[in-house]
């Protein structure tokens, strides 16, 4: 008896330990990590060990390939075997690619998470702690910061994304293309207008509800529009600074790009008509068309012709769909959160207050 105790104490050791992990991970939501992406072989390479090292259990990693026409998903195969890869024959862009990809994987939580994007080993967990505690959270975002600068935040989501009465997105830590030092001044979990697409926790549940995003976006917006029509339905949607992660950004699309300012333009026009009560989408429509125009035209004189194009191809795209693909959200207005009710195009520009905190009272 006493030459086989310790094999019996190896195996109930290892029996307890399994039984705390396995009671551990029965009461964790599962969560799917899925990675769109296209030609991002390097971004893979450099970013996906910190994906991997996350230390929350219950989860699944995966790469949904966008019809890349480089070598990432042989990368993966050979660098990243744990790493679950799905495919795609043509590239369905950022919401046509989510939409595809999400129906084929099921989880109770989506993290939708740019490839050029470094994340820390603990960085899942406020999140969903945080939605799990508040059944109203549809969505959240961690805090963003600049992968490049990490005291600055980052253009896509900052800490937090709003919207003022005229469409134009913000967030807390980024005003257009200014871009706020972090101090911790917007550290409070809150509730917000829309959580960046580039981080983007979603139940799963709700995602589909919603009928995901809006396929005609391709990519840009579309994760404001589906966060608007989620608040439309009763839902919240929060940021999560107690998570804090680390965006390049412009890894697709990079700043100034025709392409991206096209998308852009087009897109904001078309999710404020989807959404807009009709009583103000009458007025504020062509006031946004007209300052559109205005902005296309100071920017031609400084001799951005790329610019000024791209911004009326935005608008014949726009009537084009208004007149032919045109279909508003139904539904009822109730009171938005992350909504400021002026204009920071008049703060930003004839004010010169360009920090959100100067803009926005928060209580």
């Amino acid at each position: 008896m006493k030459k086989h105790a310790p094999n019996l104490d190896k195996v109930w050791l290892a029996t307890a330990i399994f039984e705390k992990i396995f009671s551990h991970l029965s009461h964790q939501p599962s969560v799917a990590v899925v990675i769109l992406n296209w030609n991002g072989k390097e971004f893979l390479q450099q970013f996906l060990p910190s994906v991997i090292a996350s230390t929350y259990i219950n989860k699944r990693i995966i790469v949904a390939d966008n019809a890349s026409t480089d070598d990432s998903v042989t990368l993966l195969q050979q660098q990243f075997p744990s790493v679950e890869i799905l495919h795609s024959k043509e590239n369905y862009g950022f919401a046509g690619g989510y939409n595809f990809f999400l129906r084929q994987v099921e989880a109770d939580y989506y993290v939708l998470l740019n490839s050029d994007v470094e994340v820390q080993a603990g960085w899942m967990e406020p999140v969903i702690q945080l939605m799990e505690e508040n059944s109203a959270i549809a969505a959240c975002q961690p805090k963003i910061l600049s992968y490049q600068d990490r005291g600055k935040f980052e253009y896509a989501g900052s800490s937090g994304g709003w919207i003022d009465a005229l469409g134009y997105p913000f967030s807390r830590g980024r005003i257009f293309d200014e871009l706020e030092t972090d101090q911790g001044q917007y550290n409070d979990s809150a509730p917000v207008f829309w959580a960046s697409g580039a981080a983007l926790f979603i139940k799963a549940r709700l995602f589909h509800e919603m009928n995901g995003f809006d396929n005609f976006f391709f990519a840009h917006q579309e994760e404001i529009d589906l966060c608007w029509r989620l608040q439309r339905r009763g839902y919240l949607i929060y940021v999560c600074p107690q998570s804090v992660v680390y965006h390049v950004g412009g890894g697709t699309l990079p700043s100034g790009s025709p392409v991206k300012v096209y998308l852009n333009f087009r897109n904001n026009l078309i999710m404020l008509t989807k959404n807009l009560p009709l009583r103000q989408l009458i007025w504020k429509l062509p006031l946004r068309i007209g300052l559109d125009a205005v902005s296309a035209w100071k920017t031609l004189l400084t001799g951005n012709t790329g610019y000024w194009k791209a911004v009326y191809k935005a608008h014949f795209a726009f009537a084009g769909w208004f007149l032919g693909k045109r279909k508003r959200e139904k539904g009822t207005y109730p009171s938005l959160h992350g909504v400021y009710h002026g204009s920071i195009v008049w703060h930003y520009f004839i004010k010169k207050r360009r920090k959100f905190s100067e803009i926005v009272k928060v209580k």
